[in-house]
């Protein structure tokens, strides 16, 4: 459960719309926790036009903002759960956690603040924000590493992506602007959340003709109404 909504709260926080498919590498690395190893993940992304794809190695989420329609796959079931926007994640949690995910969603609290910092990652200059979240009590802190040097249209990223947040999170006004004190796109970021340490840094950001059919569940997938506690594990 906290591996997902972590893994969700990044995708939520990288959603732009951009005129043209962009890829982006990213490497995340997660410490041990609850007796887990731990683990280092590469992870894909495409931005297209109203649309956004998020892949791992066991994982897949799809938000097709034309469409309205919202995708998270399990690869290693084969099978997907689908569902409209506005996304309402506690409808689609297992029974014993949609009470809590509800909970997480309508007590999330923000405060993004510039710290003065800045350093290079990879090729690009960024500067850092404190991030500081708080859901149902507990606190997730975060730095932001952005850049204004990425190749799109990162300003059009900050004025548009607040209403995505506000659609798919049930967010408030206030959070969202919060979030817009980021100028440029987080190339890197270092968050910490109940004990778990995630870190990530961009590898490659580029212009790429995207796979048939990247933004859509593969064919052969079967669909299912709710995520499982298997689902929870990925």
């Amino acid at each position: 459960m906290k591996k997902l909504f972590l893994v969700l709260t990044l995708v939520l926080l990288s959603v732009a719309f951009l005129s043209a498919d962009v890829y982006i590498k990213q490497q995340t690395k997660t410490g041990a926790f609850m007796g887990q190893p731990a683990k280092d993940m590469i992870q894909e992304q495409w931005f297209g036009n109203n649309r956004i794809t998020t892949i791992t190695q066991d994982t897949q989420f799809i938000i097709n903002v034309a469409e309205k329609k919202f995708y998270m796959i399990n690869h290693n079931t084969k099978t997907y759960v689908e569902s409209t926007l506005p996304l309402d994640m506690a409808k689609l949690m297992p029974e014993q956690m949609a009470g809590m995910m509800k909970s997480m969603m309508e007590g999330m609290t923000v405060s993004v603040q510039a710290n003065g910092q800045s350093k290079k990652v990879g090729n690009w200059n960024t500067k850092g924000y404190d991030v500081n979240m708080t859901m149902m009590g507990m606190q997730m802190k975060m730095i932001f590493w952005a850049s204004t040097d990425v190749p799109f249209d990162w300003k059009k990223l900050a004025n548009l992506s607040g209403e995505l947040y506000k659609a798919q999170m049930r967010l408030s006004e206030k959070f969202v602007e919060e979030f817009k004190k980021v100028e440029g796109y987080p190339v890197a970021s270092d968050m910490e959340m109940m004990g778990i340490k995630v870190s990530m840094v961009t590898v490659v950001i580029a212009e790429k003709t995207p796979p048939a059919n990247l933004y859509t569940p593969p064919a052969g997938y079967s669909k299912k109404d709710k995520f499982a506690m298997e689902d929870m594990k990925q």
